[in-house]
């Protein structure tokens, strides 16, 4: 994998962006989902030594893996949450409950996701894949 491409798996499903309330927020209902994420992408930096994207135009890929139906929301709210999930937090201000995984950041800026790819696989278990890579010179 190179340095401008990052992906990985995360069990359960992913946050989903759907009320006003904010999702990095304590307490709210998908806290578990974005903690997962969060500490899925912080591992993966740590394996790969990866720097992040910064500012750069970014892809985002996601597969989503479930029942077809539970509780699997739609794809733009998945999408949304993710990219809320994993962009820069300092613009939230303190976030204390999330602890050191308040600095988990693969992008500055979700507004950067310029080509999304979105499909859904049926499975038994709920999981998804995450992937995103940087856009030409960046």
């Amino acid at each position: 994998m190179s340095t401008s491409e990052i992906a990985f798996d995360v069990d359960g499903y992913p946050p989903a962006k759907s009320e006003a309330l904010s999702m990095l927020g304590q307490g709210h209902r998908h806290a578990r989902r974005v903690t997962r994420l969060l500490e899925a992408a912080r591992d993966e930096v740590a394996r790969h030594g990866f720097t992040g994207f910064g500012s750069a135009p970014i892809g985002m890929d996601v597969v989503v893996r479930c029942r077809r139906g539970g509780d699997r929301s739609d794809a733009t709210n998945f999408l949304g949450g993710i990219g809320d999930v994993l962009e820069g937090k300092a613009h939230r201000g303190q976030l204390p409950h999330l602890g050191d995984l308040h600095s988990v950041a693969l992008y500055d800026n979700d507004r950067q996701i310029e080509e999304v790819h979105y499909r859904w696989e049926d499975a038994v278990e709920p999981s998804y894949r995450v992937r995103f890579w940087q856009l030409g010179d960046g």
